[in-house]
């Protein structure tokens, strides 16, 4: 199950420290700490991701500006924000590496259930979008809740896919900065963070 677990949430990113770490909570003993990586995309643009890694592998503070690259996970957790729940997400290091795999500086697979009806729109350049949540399982019955965007033929694909179907999906964890109307008329620029497909499939489910 761990083993199975491990393959159904992979990411491997490679990029420079944005923000110094903060110490973040602790659990178990250990202290744990968060940071934003700038990562680079094959265009000019950058994603600013944020990641959340342990005292014991950090070792001596990382600084900003140091380049790195490592392997982990995309998780999401609940955090209370002005008496409202909200949805974060960070990738989790579980280890680090040596330079970029494969040239590509970020790397995400999921394999997850569909646990919402998809969102499925146009622009108004008339390009394709569909939003997934794929809720991904984690070690002691715990899942992870992860926006997934898909463009183009992929969202024509995955827009009527039912919810609780298996999907394993590929691509890049993205940044994207959008503009939020609040109650009082004011708009806020926020930033959300989701995994942008580039490989989409259907699995067969194999729980009884």
């Amino acid at each position: 199950m761990n083993a199975e677990i491990k393959i159904s949430n992979k990411v491997f990113l490679s990029g420079t420290v944005f923000s110094k770490p903060k110490f973040s909570h602790e659990l178990y003993g250990e202290g744990f700490y968060e940071f934003i990586l700038e990562v680079p995309r094959l265009s000019e643009q950058k994603d600013y991701i944020p990641v959340t890694i342990s005292e014991r592998l950090m070792g001596n503070d990382l600084t900003e500006g140091e380049k790195i690259s490592f392997y982990g996970q995309f998780r999401s957790f609940n955090k209370l924000v002005a008496d409202k729940s909200k949805l974060m997400l960070t990738v989790f290091v579980r280890d680090f590496a040596q330079g970029e795999e494969g040239g590509n500086p970020n790397i995400a697979e999921l394999t997850g259930y569909v646990c919402k009806a998809p969102m499925y729109r146009t622009t108004p350049f008339n390009r394709e979008i569909c939003d997934v949540l794929l809720a991904v399982n984690r070690a002691y019955d715990k899942s992870d809740y992860i926006p997934c965007i898909a463009w183009g033929r992929n969202a024509r694909f995955v827009k009527d896919i039912a919810v609780g179907q298996k999907l394993s999906v590929s691509g890049r964890i993205q940044s994207r900065e959008y503009n939020k109307r609040l109650d009082n008329g004011d708009m806020e620029t926020r930033t959300a963070y989701e995994l942008s497909i580039n490989k989409i499939f259907m699995e067969e489910d194999s729980r009884e």
